[in-house]
């Protein structure tokens, strides 16, 4: 578990960018590389809190996929619609062509008046997909950064990042989006009127197999047990449930290995999926569920699937937000 912080993450050059895609395709030549990048090796903590006094319950949890975010101000008052007090983020670009080499994290927690943390989960080696590049006014990624963010009205405390178990697939593997990185989950603390609250953002990993999120999820809670023992927690994401099992997220052992650690999962109506087409991902093979929580320790009500089309209609991701209420602890 990362537990360095920094007020703004130090990127790669564009040379480091350049030198990463000669290396060897091993994950011995990755993670040598990877341990030495100060952008892979700490969480950026920024923004500001609007209120300083612990959070009443009950309050609002969103959780959404927002797939590189090309509308930060437009997705920022989507979320402000639901009220939500704490953000959970994926797939969040800072300096990528594709997104206007914003970082996409830091306006959307200025938009909404929240603080923020933010982990890299990938350097991206390229511009992006052959849809995304339609996107890109730049032919270079000025930081070239890809992650995950939690955003809160309240100080956020005790900031950690951990790189889930994996095999470097989009590094050694035959990709078109070639990235030095893996999955991550990015957290921190609050705090409540009844105590500190543990709040994880992760998102699992899409191009494998259900018995591989497993492995994933058991060991975010292996350190969480670790380095919160006791205390309440809200995992939340894009959980890539259904991935190489033909849609069906009931075949995912994640589900079965949270229950047993004392999890209950939240995510709508089941028969209610939570992907559709956006402007990136034009023509989905299904529409597939996806995103979900994990609580402990919490009492947990109003899980609700709230459409990414904004007012005009226009898709902000191939995800659909979920958001739940927190009414207390358990």
């Amino acid at each position: 578990m990362i537990r360095t912080t920094t007020d703004r993450l130090v990127a790669p050059s564009a040379e480091d960018r350049a030198g990463i895609a000669t290396l060897e395709r091993t994950i011995a030549a990755h993670d040598a590389r990877m341990a030495e990048l100060p952008s892979m090796n700490a969480v950026e903590a920024g923004g500001h809190a609007e209120r300083a006094e612990p959070l009443p319950f009950p309050f609002t949890v969103a959780a959404w996929n927002l797939e590189r975010c090309l509308f930060p101000l437009q997705s920022a008052e989507h979320l402000g619609a639901t009220g939500a007090e704490i953000v959970l983020l994926s797939e969040m670009d800072d300096g990528m062509a594709r997104t206007r080499q914003a970082h996409t994290t830091a306006d959307v927690a200025e938009e909404l008046g929240m603080a923020y943390l933010y982990g890299v989960e990938f350097i991206e080696l390229g511009l992006g997909s052959d849809t995304e590049r339609e996107f890109c006014k730049d032919d270079f990624n000025r930081r070239g950064l890809h992650g995950n963010a939690l955003l809160s009205t309240v100080p956020l405390h005790e900031p950690f990042l951990l790189r889930l178990e994996g095999e470097r697939l989009w590094f050694t593997g035959e990709v078109d989006q070639p990235r030095l990185g893996e999955r991550i989950a990015v957290g921190g603390t609050i705090n409540t009127e009844a105590g500190p609250l543990v709040l994880v953002s992760t998102h699992l990993e899409s191009a494998t197999t259900a018995a591989y999120r497993e492995r994933q999820v058991v060991g975010i809670i292996d350190a969480l047990d670790t380095a919160f023992p006791g205390r309440p927690v809200l995992i939340g994401g894009d959980l890539n449930t259904g991935n190489h099992t033909g849609g069906d997220f009931e075949a995912e052992g994640l589900f079965a290995r949270a229950a047993e650690r004392g999890f209950t999962r939240h995510g709508g109506p089941l028969d209610v999926m939570t992907t559709r087409p956006s402007l990136i991902t034009r023509w989905p093979d299904r529409a597939m569920k996806l995103d979900w929580f994990l609580s402990r320790g919490l009492a947990v009500s109003g899980v609700e699937i709230v459409s990414s089309l904004s007012p005009t209609g226009k898709p902000l991701s191939d995800h659909d937000m979920i958001t739940c209420r927190i009414d207390g602890l358990a």
